[in-house]
């Protein structure tokens, strides 16, 4: 290999030196350069100058491989695909980022059962590797072994998965009004994710994450806190950190902590029925709400002395209303983080009773019977006189047909006597 590499060399010296210049033409010749007899130039310009075109040794594009570069999430697949058009008889090689030969050809060089042929032809090779580590990250060459033996190189970069984020800084429950501070952390991102806080559906306002390079040099870890005030609608929300990485490719990968919201309680007074007759049973029941839910419960009236009642029962019971039960009302719902007081006027009406719904609906249907039966009856009269005209008009045209046929005042005619052999009975209706 000496000899043949000493060669070009030893032409470009000669070139340099050579009267007037020379140059190699396309068929391997030298031509005539302006350069002056005995005159040196430079090295960079003599190797520019010098284009050394000899058919037998000019590179062919025809048989330089071409590859891509990959990415690939860690503990995936990647495929390794490398093409040639003109191969000139000779073989294509994978080598990983050690130079270590995986395939030549289809032989196995390396063993690695991950690395497995996919596809072997004089014009191409592709391989895959599974269950991909960070370690396999690297730039891999596919090589073909012509003169001079020509190469492809394929990045493969490996994604790392960021691990599920951590909550920390929620200890205990918090009061309303309270600030308070959550933190959140995720490790083995490659490159490093980003993070983001949310309360429910609305967005939360955190600082810029922060990136830390980790141990094995190749993964970050990335963190990030959040500062917000809570209010009693705050009460078991859901605060949530979330981890935007491209190898979770969509997939959510997030973690929540719920938080409790300590806050006064407050207090609304509902009656039962809405509206209270005389004679009637009433409830009032004071619904309270609050963290924690009120434990006692004070019923007063205004005007009355000593309080009506105190108990953990939220209702008051008005066995038999009368109209001396009228007034404004007071219902004072306590927790160990305060007490609240609801108001409510109750007007005790008379006994008479309202109109309900099954009244109306009997009313209606009343209504309905009484409208069928009114058109029956005039239906029964129209068939009645048309019966009675119908058959007074048939009587009257067969009278008519008789010679012995009375006159209009007669109601009723018997006669009798006739030809021999029978007797002729006739009745005639006007």
């Amino acid at each position: 290999m000496g000899a043949p590499s000493a060669l070009p060399l030893l032409l470009l010296f000669a070139s340099c030196w050579a009267p007037g210049g020379a140059n190699l033409s396309q068929d391997g010749y030298w031509q005539e350069q302006n350069l002056e007899l005995g005159t040196l130039a430079p090295l960079e310009e003599a190797m520019s100058s010098t284009v050394w075109s000899s058919p037998d040794m000019l590179a062919s594009q025809d048989s330089q491989p071409w590859t891509s570069d990959e990415t690939v999430v860690a503990g995936g697949t990647v495929v390794l695909k490398c093409q040639v058009k003109d191969h000139e008889d000779s073989s294509l090689q994978w080598s990983n980022p050690a130079q270590q030969t995986l395939y030549f050809g289809e032989k196995r060089a390396l063993r690695d059962n991950r690395i497995q042929l996919v596809r072997s032809t004089p014009h191409e090779l592709s391989i895959s590797i599974s269950n991909v580590a960070l370690a396999d990250e690297g730039e891999y060459t596919c090589s073909i072994f012509t003169m001079p033996v020509r190469t492809a190189k394929s990045l493969v970069t490996v994604l790392g998965i960021p691990q599920k984020p951590i909550i920390t800084g929620y200890k205990s429950s918090l009061r309303e009004k309270d600030t308070t501070t959550l933190n959140c952390q995720s490790s083995g991102s490659k490159p490093a994710a980003q993070l983001t806080w949310r309360k429910g559906d609305q967005e939360l306002h955190g600082e810029p994450t922060r990136i830390q390079e980790d141990p094995n040099g190749k993964t970050f870890t990335v963190s990030s806190s959040v500062t917000f005030q809570v209010t009693r609608e705050d009460d078991g929300a859901d605060i949530v950190c979330s981890v935007n990485h491209e190898s979770l490719k969509g997939a959510d990968r997030s973690t929540a902590q719920r938080i409790e919201v300590l806050y006064t309680p407050t207090a609304k007074i509902r009656p039962d029925p809405p509206h209270p007759r005389e004679g009637q049973k009433l409830l009032l029941h004071c619904e309270g709400r609050g963290n924690p839910a009120p434990q006692q419960y004070l019923w007063e009236k205004e005007g009355s002395v000593p309080p009506l009642k105190m108990t953990q029962e939220s209702a008051l019971i008005f066995p038999f209303l009368n109209k001396s039960d009228s007034g404004t009302y007071g219902c004072t719902a306590t927790s160990n983080m305060g007490s609240y007081k609801a108001y409510y006027t109750l007007n005790v009406n008379d006994p008479s009773p309202v109109p309900s719904s099954s009244s109306t609906y009997h009313a209606i249907i009343g209504g309905i019977v009484a409208f069928i039966v009114f058109l029956l009856l005039i239906l029964l009269i129209f068939l009645g006189h048309y019966l009675i005209r119908h058959k007074g008009t048939y009587l009257t045209h067969e009278a008519k047909g008789s010679d012995d046929a009375p006159d209009a005042d007669t109601a009723i005619i018997n006669a009798e006597g006739g030809q021999s052999g029978g007797d002729d009975k006739k009745e005639y209706f006007i």
